[in-house]
């Protein structure tokens, strides 16, 4: 692989600076035959709780113009089974590898990060990301990333505990996301990662009703690549943290954009569905903007804007 696409995120190198977003591959296995999942510079898994979780009713969901709603739920068959069968076939496939990690509560956050730490497992995974967006259930639905007293506090507690970076998934559902960014900044955190979906809803009008059995999903897609470049600017100059930017990106312009704005990572999400092998393409179109305009690596373009 090429010196010119290597990236430091946390203290950790990778190889390039594409990663997959959460929930839109898998843990990889489903992908591996239509791309080599080697090539990137990891592979971010879907959630990861401490225990199965069935996910939202159907439809979960809905195409909308330049984008898609979903409502899956975080549907994952827990820690257990993660560690069983889709963490061994990462390791064999040579992917680096970024646990997204998902929870009601506090404690079911840490009881996925201290499993996670223990000897067995802990030198297989880079980088453990942080799903905030996750409703909080004793706190009466409240997602943890829509408060910033409540985003440092989860922080601290995972930090506590964890074996590998944390890094904090920030939701753009919010007044003001350089908040939330500086929050989890004092709560520890390693760095950053942003946009998650926007919420959104779409009606049937023919059948007069809500079209997602949830009533609302989230909004990602080229509709919200805007927003997260708006986002990845104000938060890279809000925090020191490193970011790994993502949200609606489906060309290497796109990804390009992201790093501009102050990503050092970038990740891939709803392009997956319809193009598999936009990774890889991305990585190869990164190769060839660094050499065609005569950098020494692509970390001469972060935060250049």
């Amino acid at each position: 692989m090429s010196e010119l696409l290597k990236v430091s995120f946390a203290g950790i190198e990778f190889e390039n600076p594409i990663t997959t977003a959460s929930g839109t591959f898998g843990s990889g296995m489903e992908y591996s035959e239509f791309t080599d999942i080697a090539r990137l510079g990891a592979v971010t898994t879907k959630g990861v709780a401490d225990h199965p979780w069935e996910g939202n009713p159907t439809p979960r969901v809905a195409e909308t113009p330049s984008g898609m709603l979903n409502a899956i739920g975080l549907q994952n068959p827990g820690v257990k089974t993660f560690i069983n069968r889709d963490l061994p076939f990462l390791k064999e496939m040579g992917a680096k590898v970024i646990v997204n990690v998902c929870g009601h509560s506090e404690e079911e956050y840490v009881n996925v990060v201290k499993r996670l730490a223990k000897d067995d497992v802990r030198d297989d995974i880079a980088l453990l990301e942080i799903n905030i967006s996750c409703p909080n259930v004793k706190e009466g639905g409240i997602a943890f990333g829509q408060k910033p007293e409540m985003a440092e506090a989860i922080t601290k507690a995972v930090k506590r505990e964890a074996a590998q970076p944390v890094v904090m998934k920030l939701s753009p559902n919010v007044t003001d996301i350089t908040e939330m960014a500086k929050a989890v900044e004092t709560g520890g955190a390693d760095g950053i990662s942003l946009i998650n979906t926007i919420t959104g809803m779409k009606i049937d009008i023919n059948r007069k009703k809500i079209l997602l059995a949830n009533q609302t999903g989230g909004l990602s897609g080229p509709a919200i690549h805007p927003v997260a470049v708006r986002m990845v600017y104000q938060v890279s100059h809000a925090v020191e943290l490193p970011i790994i930017g993502m949200g609606g990106v489906q060309s290497v312009d796109d990804a390009l954009e992201l790093m501009m704005a102050g990503a050092t990572m970038v990740a891939v999400g709803t392009a997956n569905f319809y193009h598999p092998t936009i990774t890889t393409e991305i990585i190869d179109g990164m190769e060839r903007y660094v050499t065609e305009n005569g950098l020494d690596s692509i970390n001469d373009i972060i935060g250049c804007v």
